[in-house]
Parts: structure tokens; C-alpha cells; sequence
């Protein structure tokens, strides 16, 4: 699997930090367990809830079909919930040894907000066309 642009376990740490502002969504706060990335999700409740302290895979990736050495294969079979957007802008912050970098993507007017070393952020570029893919992880 390693055409993803990202994947990692994250955990709900809040949701809805300044109070709902949508009937069917809500933003997440959830930080990530191997990576240590911050993450900030709008999802649609209505169709996926999600509540404080349960964990989840989050999967970026440029294409719902992986190519494998047995052929194409489709992972969106593999997800519960998963929305198409653009990556919209990446900031850089920090010295030189230390860069933070945020990256901003927006899916239809959900927005997600992903913060964290750039080292794991290498594969995201300006204007890139990615699918964010959601499994909620049993503990």
C-alpha cells in the first residue's frame, strides 16, 4: 500500500471545540498515534458519527484503485466513510531542523486541517486531488 499520501491511526480527542455550528456536522479534534500529527476533520454526522476518545484509520490517497502486483485492486471496500477533495495550501513553519507543516484540504466545503512534522508530509502538493478514507478502529 504504498501509494497512500498518508495513513495513520488517529484518536478523537474533541469534538466540536467551539460549539456545533451545523445541524449534521461536526468538527473533530484528533491526534495521530505514530506520526504525531494534529488533525482537525469536519465530517457529516449524519452519515458517519464520530465521539470523544474513539480511534480511527485515516487513509489520504490520489486513487480508490491500488495497483498491485496481482492486478488493480479496489480499497474502497476497506473504508467506512470517505470523501474526494483539493489540497489548497500547505504552510511551513519553524527552523530549520524543526519545519511544522500544516496542510489544508477542502471536500466539498468539509474542511480538514492536518499539522505536523514535514517529513510525513512529503507527498502532498499544491492543487493535488486526494480521497480521505475513514475505518473507526475497534479497542
Amino acid at each position: 500500500m504504498s501509494e497512500f499520501l498518508f495513513d495513520d491511526i488517529f484518536k478523537v480527542e474533541d469534538v466540536d471545540p467551539d460549539g456545533k455550528k451545523y445541524d449534521k456536522v461536526s468538527r473533530i479534534v484528533a491526534k495521530s498515534e505514530k506520526r504525531d500529527m494534529y488533525m482537525l476533520l469536519d465530517v457529516n454526522t449524519e452519515l458517519y458519527p464520530l465521539n470523544k476518545n474513539e480511534r480511527f484509520l485515516m487513509v489520504l490517497s490520489p486513487s480508490l484503485v491500488l495497483s498491485t502486483k496481482d492486478g488493480k485492486v479496489s480499497i474502497q471496500d476497506k473504508f467506512e466513510y470517505i470523501m474526494h477533495g483539493r489540497l489548497y495550501n500547505i504552510t511551513k513553519e519553524g527552523s530549520k531542523d524543526e519545519h511544522e507543516v500544516e496542510v489544508y484540504v477542502s471536500f466539498g466545503g468539509l474542511q480538514m486541517m492536518l499539522r505536523g512534522h514535514a517529513s510525513n508530509c512529503l507527498k502532498f502538493a499544491m492543487d493535488q486531488t486526494l480521497f480521505l478514507l475513514i475505518r473507526k478502529i475497534e479497542t
